[in-house]
């Protein structure tokens, strides 16, 4: 981002009591009726988000207010402007409204994971850009964008549903938009998980259809569940993600459990 972009921020003023997100997208009327609802909706309700939706096809020049144009050097497709979303930025600033981490959503950024939402949530502003088409002009990231994100290794039509998908992951760490705050704590790819897949959940009835909930869940030993827990979350990530367990610390007994699995035992 250039120093003028940065002055103009340091000058516009923002209430650090909440989270400001602004997102700007061709397509707001796709976006906005998602977040009137569930975790996102109730963090907005509860103002501990300020969501800002921009469409940036109102900052295009001529009559039929077009943003994309041919690409240089030939190609399929067409490619957004930089300009219209530049203006669109700029407006943000000058009506008081600072852009902090800027973010482009496009299939060329590094994969979203649950440690970006930790740090992100952390943010006070944050301004997603969703492209279209294939892409904008990559001079904008020169200018504006801090980080880009893929959400991952496949394409979609924009980046409106990798922006809604983030900004959910990010919402629901805000303090007070989940009723349970543990809920957000010890679940997948959580630092406090230690980044292992969650273990199966189980609710009444305690027989279902002839299945019955692990006995051990029922037990009131809370040492024993949560060692069971423990081996659940293990034998998934074992068996869906291994990967995952490169960088677990693992007791001689996991590591022995976890060898009969990879040999199918």
């Amino acid at each position: 981002m250039t120093s003028s972009v940065l002055s103009k921020q340091a000058q516009a003023s923002s209430d650090l009591s909440i989270q400001s997100l602004n997102l700007l997208t061709l397509f707001p009327e796709a976006v906005t009726p998602y977040f009137q609802f569930g975790v996102t909706g109730r963090a907005i309700k509860r103002g501990v988000i300020d969501l800002h939706c921009v469409n940036f096809r109102d900052y295009a020049e001529g009559n039929y207010k077009a943003v994309d144009d041919l690409p240089f050097g030939g190609g399929a497709g067409m490619v957004i402007q930089a300009e219209p979303v530049a203006k669109a930025l700029d407006d943000l600033i000058e009506k008081g409204r600072n852009l902090g981490t800027v973010i482009m959503l496009a299939p060329t950024g590094r994969v979203f994971t649950q440690a970006d939402a930790e740090r992100l949530s952390q943010a006070s502003t944050l301004t997603f850009v969703c492209g279209r088409y294939e892409g904008i002009d990559a001079r904008l990231n020169i200018e504006y964008v801090n980080e880009v994100f893929s959400i991952g290794d496949y394409i979609l039509s924009g980046g409106e549903l990798a922006a809604m998908v983030m900004i959910d992951a990010i919402a629901r760490l805000k303090p007070g938009v989940l009723n349970n705050a543990e809920s957000a704590t010890y679940e997948s790819h959580s630092a406090q998980s230690g980044s292992l897949l969650e273990h199966p959940h189980y609710t009444r009835p305690a027989t279902w259809r002839g299945h019955s909930v692990p006995a051990v869940l029922m037990s009131g030993h809370h040492a024993r569940i949560q060692a069971w827990r423990r081996e659940e979350s293990l034998k998934t990530t074992a068996r869906v993600r291994p990967e995952l367990l490169e960088n677990i610390d693992l007791t001689p007994e996991e590591c022995s459990m976890l060898e009969q699995i990879r040999r199918g035992e």
